[in-house]
């Protein structure tokens, strides 16, 4: 059996910039390892597999894997299947269009835009960030040690590093600079021991940004990603770590982002979160995409 796949380039309008997605449809019959198998042969951080919905009012039913293992939810593969699917059933033009995926994490409405030649889309988080209970955060020592830094380039301000989950989970570590941040790199042993401790395969770092709000950079070895040039997810679940050092009152606030910078693929992600009495109240991300490829795949065994 062939299967067409797309692949595009997700929070850029460059494209061979952002983050890579391979897009599969056609995915009803395969099963999880079959799945697992054609993300394997993709090699990139995500592959999104589309299915029929299981309500009929819905857009898609989608399945996200990493080359190892299968997530409930990730913006990337989000904001890229969304943009795919609303301009291949768009004539000519500009258009608004509302999306709704059916992720494991839960559903997750999209809302596309096409002005011209750019096509954007912005969703709305399945599930808000929380604390992980039980987790171990590194000293500033221990941490420094991890990612080949001084103890001094971690934490900013009120920014320190804790652990948050809204599907997948992240260890959040703030640093002092976009110099420290660009040092920054994973080191065995220290590395696998700080992930350990915290329960969690990656490792998201930021900073104060020069021509954006923060800076980010996102490690996951463990996963198959050594490094992540844009991660939805991950800035959605930002919003957590945000709230906690201070950062966010009450009302709708908005953050630029910037990721993939040091890896040669520059990324930009919208971030808007809105807080009521002091909760997180909705978090919505944002971004482009670009269409890269186009093909067809054989189906494993």
């Amino acid at each position: 059996m062939m299967l067409d796949f797309h692949t595009c380039d997700v929070f850029t309008e460059t494209r061979f910039a952002g983050n890579p997605l391979a897009i599969v449809l056609g995915a009803d019959d395969l099963t999880p390892a079959q799945m697992q198998i054609i993300a394997r042969e993709f090699n990139l951080s995500e592959t999104i597999f589309v299915q029929a919905p299981v309500n009929p009012a819905h857009t898609a039913r989608v399945r996200i894997f990493f080359p190892t293992a299968e997530i409930p939810f990730a913006g990337h593969p989000t904001i890229g299947c969304a943009i795919h699917l609303a301009c291949a059933s768009a004539g000519p033009g500009d258009f608004d269009r509302a999306i709704t995926l059916e992720e494991e994490a839960g559903l997750v409405p999209v809302q596309v835009a096409r002005r011209g030649e750019k096509v954007s889309a912005e969703f709305v988080a399945p599930l808000l960030p929380h604390a992980v209970a039980g987790a171990t955060v590194a000293t500033s020592e221990r941490f420094a040690a991890a990612l080949g830094l001084q103890a001094d380039d971690i934490g900013f301000a009120s920014h320190q590093s804790g652990v948050w989950q809204g599907g997948p989970r992240f260890l959040y570590a703030p640093v002092a600079s976009l110099d420290a941040l660009a040092r920054a790199r994973p080191m065995e042993p220290a590395w696998s021991e700080v992930i350990r401790a915290a329960g969690v395969d990656s490792i998201y770092l930021y900073t104060r940004g020069t021509d954006c709000d923060y800076r980010a950079r996102m490690y996951s070895p463990t996963a198959g990603i050594p490094e992540d040039p844009a991660t939805g997810s991950a800035s959605a679940i930002l919003s957590a770590q945000l709230l906690a050092s201070g950062v966010l009152g009450d009302g709708e606030t908005r953050f630029t982002l910037h990721q993939g910078v040091e890896m040669g693929r520059p990324s930009e992600i919208g971030l808007t979160v809105s807080v009521t009495g002091g909760e997180l109240a909705e978090v919505r991300i944002a971004g482009s995409a670009v269409p890269v490829s186009q093909g067809q795949i054989l189906a494993p065994k």
